[in-house]
Formats: C-alpha cells, sequence, structure tokens
C-alpha cells in the first residue's frame, strides 16, 4: 500500500499515523506539503509552491474559496512531475487545509479521502455564540460560501473521515454516509503523567504547597475563552492566596474576528486591559515544547479548558491523559469527552463563578481529584482517544477504502 497524504504543513494531523503505517504496516507513505522537501520517520514529504491567492479585489465572500483553489491547483502541479513515480494506492487530503479536489485527474486508480475538521455555520456555532463579540453582516454571509470547496471535497471523495461525533455532525446530511468518526489519536506513550515533575513554572519555581492551575490554548483568543479564564483566576485569587496560574498559547488569534473588537490590539492585551490583574500570580510560557508541556501538566492541581462549539483541542486529550483533573466549559464539543462528575467538571462557558467554584473545588483537595476526576480522564483516553485504539480503525479505513475501490473498478 502507497498512501498520499496531503496538508499544507508537515507532518501536521497525518504525521503521526504515517509513521504507524510505515513502521508497523510496512506501507509507503508519502506527503505533499508547503515545507521544504524532507523524509522524517520514513515519510517523504514532496513540496507545492503556491503562486497566488486572494487579493483586496477579491470579493470578501469567496476569498476563501479563491485561496483553496490556488493551493488545489498548485498541488496538481507539483506532483504532475511526479505522476509515475507516486502511484499512490490512496490519497487523503486535509478539506481546508490543500484539498485534493484535482488529483482524482493526476491518479485516477487511486481512491480520495478526505479528512472533514470543520463545516461553517452562520447560526448556533461559533460564529454567534459570543452575544458580546456579534458578527458582522458580511461575515454572517461570507459562511455559506465559505464551505465550498469543502463540499466540493465531500461530493468529488471516495470517503471521509472527522475526529468526533460533534465535528461530523456539522456535515450536511446528505454527505454524512460518507463519513466516519475516527479520531487523530493520541500518543499515550508519550502523553502521559511523568512521576516526578521538575518544581519549575516558566522561570520561578513551584514552592511546597503552592497550587497550579493551567490554561493551554493556540492562541490567547476569546474562541477559547481566555478572557473568561481571565475572570475565573481572579477569582480564584481573591479566594486562595497560594495559588499560581500557567499559561501556554502564542499572543495570536488562531481562530475568529477578534481584532474587531479590540481596536486592533491582540486579545491578550485586551483582556488584561479590561480589569486589575495581579500578574505575579502568573505566568505566560508562550508557546512550548511538547516535553516541557508534559511537565506542566503533570504539575497541574486542575487544568481549566474553555472553548465555543468549534474543533476539539488535542490540548485537552493530552490533558486528560496526563491525569490532569479539568474544569471545562460545558459545551458541545468539550461535553462529548468529558462527563460531569465523572471523568471531569463542567460549568458553562459563560459562568464565571460557577467556573470558579468548580476550580475552587478541586484546589482544596488536588490529590484526591487527581485519584478520582483524574485518573477516569486518563482511562477515557486510553480506552477510546490513544494511538494504540484509532490507529488500527484509521489503517482498517484506510485499506478497506482502497480495496473498495478497486474491487469496484
Amino acid at each position: 500500500m502507497h498512501v498520499l497524504f496531503v496538508h499544507r504543513n508537515f507532518p501536521a494531523q497525518f504525521g503521526h499515523v504515517a509513521a504507524r503505517l510505515v513502521k508497523q504496516l510496512g506501507w509507503r507513505c508519502s506527503f505533499v506539503s508547503e515545507k521544504p522537501p524532507q523524509t522524517v520517520a520514513g515519510v517523504q514529504n514532496l513540496q507545492y509552491r503556491v503562486e497566488g491567492g486572494a487579493t483586496e479585489r477579491t470579493h470578501y465572500f469567496s476569498r476563501t474559496f479563491e485561496n483553496a483553489v490556488w493551493h488545489a491547483a498548485s498541488i496538481y502541479e507539483a506532483l504532475r512531475p511526479f505522476r509515475d513515480e507516486l502511484r499512490p494506492d490512496l490519497i487523503v487530503g486535509h478539506s481546508g487545509f490543500g484539498s485534493t479536489l484535482y488529483l482524482g485527474e493526476l491518479f485516477p486508480d487511486a481512491p480520495v479521502i478526505g479528512y472533514f475538521e470543520f463545516f461553517y455555520h452562520a447560526h448556533g456555532s461559533d460564529l454567534d455564540f459570543r452575544p458580546d463579540m456579534p458578527p458582522s453582516e458580511r461575515d454572517v454571509l461570507r459562511t455559506r460560501s465559505r464551505n465550498a470547496m469543502i463540499l466540493l471535497d465531500l461530493e468529488y471523495c471516495d470517503a471521509g473521515y472527522s475526529p468526533t461525533e460533534y465535528q461530523a455532525g456539522l456535515l450536511p446530511e446528505a454527505y454524512r454516509p460518507k463519513v466516519e468518526v475516527i479520531h487523530d489519536g493520541i500518543d499515550t506513550s508519550f502523553w502521559r503523567r511523568d512521576a516526578d515533575p521538575e518544581r519549575v513554572v516558566g522561570e520561578r519555581p513551584l514552592e511546597r504547597g503552592e497550587r497550579l492551575v493551567t490554561y493551554v490554548s493556540r492562541g490567547l483568543e476569546a474562541m477559547r475563552g481566555f478572557d473568561i479564564f481571565m475572570r475565573v483566576a481572579k477569582r480564584v485569587c481573591e479566594e486562595r492566596s497560594d495559588v499560581r496560574f500557567a499559561v501556554v498559547g502564542r499572543e495570536e488569534i488562531a481562530y475568529g474576528g477578534d481584532l474587531a473588537h479590540t481596536g486592533g490590539t491582540s486579545f491578550k492585551e485586551h483582556v488584561l486591559a479590561q480589569d486589575d490583574y495581579d500578574l505575579s500570580r502568573f505566568d505566560f510560557l508562550g508557546n512550548i515544547p511538547p516535553s516541557e508541556l508534559r511537565r506542566l501538566f503533570s504539575l497541574s492541581d486542575c487544568h481549566v479548558y474553555l472553548t465555543a462549539p468549534f474543533v476539539l483541542s488535542w490540548s485537552l486529550l493530552d490533558a486528560m491523559a496526563c491525569g490532569c483533573a479539568v474544569v471545562g466549559s460545558d459545551t458541545a464539543p468539550v461535553r462529548e469527552v468529558l462527563a460531569d462528575g465523572e471523568n471531569g467538571l463542567l460549568s458553562g462557558f459563560f459562568d464565571v463563578q460557577g467556573l470558579a467554584e468548580r476550580v475552587l473545588g478541586v484546589l482544596e483537595d488536588p490529590d484526591e481529584h487527581r485519584r478520582g476526576i483524574g485518573a477516569e480522564a486518563a482511562r477515557t483516553v486510553a480506552e477510546r482517544y490513544a494511538l494504540d485504539v484509532t490507529f488500527p480503525r484509521l489503517a482498517n479505513f484506510f485499506g478497506q477504502t482502497a480495496a473498495s475501490s478497486r474491487k469496484n473498478g
């Protein structure tokens, strides 16, 4: 079997799966991305370059599609010289981050599996979730055309998969029968609690008896409730003097239109200017290596995860795999993973007092919560989301799709 993976980044969501296909099953795996040519863990990456894209003259509603077409066409052009060399048995691509749209003409015998991470909705989803940050009329209208390439990929793929039931449920009903729910998988041989982590956060030691609350997000932004977390942290600070807060994430907006509501400053700056915070109690760590994040999770007495109805973060599952006692937002993607009082604690996304009370309850006896909901959280990941569980399902799905296409052909 030869699988060709398509994604703008390398290795991204597919890297760990491709490496296992090579190592455990002896498959050949290739990759095409915007990253420089390289071979990692037996997976060869070929580079494509995008020479154009949407401009200010492109209609705002169609810019996402314009950019997606440029990427899809550039992928086709980059792979055309390797048509005879590659000859994949299967193509797996992330719809939205490097479309496979034109590859059926280049490799007509190779079935295509689409990875569908998110389908945009104007109402009842992430866009209008926060009444304090309402979307503009043009953003609401743009949503209808923002899915154009995803719809084309749904139509032309042979099969697809999404990482969670919530994310798959956002897809149009007509295409749901084509899409399986299989998570990317968490490497629990890495994401596990360190037995004796060094008690240092950033450049400061964590004193004996000092409690640590953690928050992790790709960007410090509204979509992941950074402002809500800070308000929760302030309430906790007012109740306890022995708590530190470790915040991981870049000072950037990864998702959403926060800058339209901040006057051009970063969302972090905007939030900190809204209230009086004792910043000596906070360690803003920026982006840190995975090994450092694992150590932080291992030190954490309580981990706070907040999200609007959107893509579920890997960081939540990583924290759970490390046995963290998690206080999460009672939103659809989180409820799929966390059951209140069993493997985590839930409160409303906007319920600052409720979230603070949950955190304070955990901090009263962190060891008990670690042995209780923390241990159950780790068990949940081991049973439902660990690579040892998801990889066999993915490999079987890939193999059956390739075999079915050959049989039908």
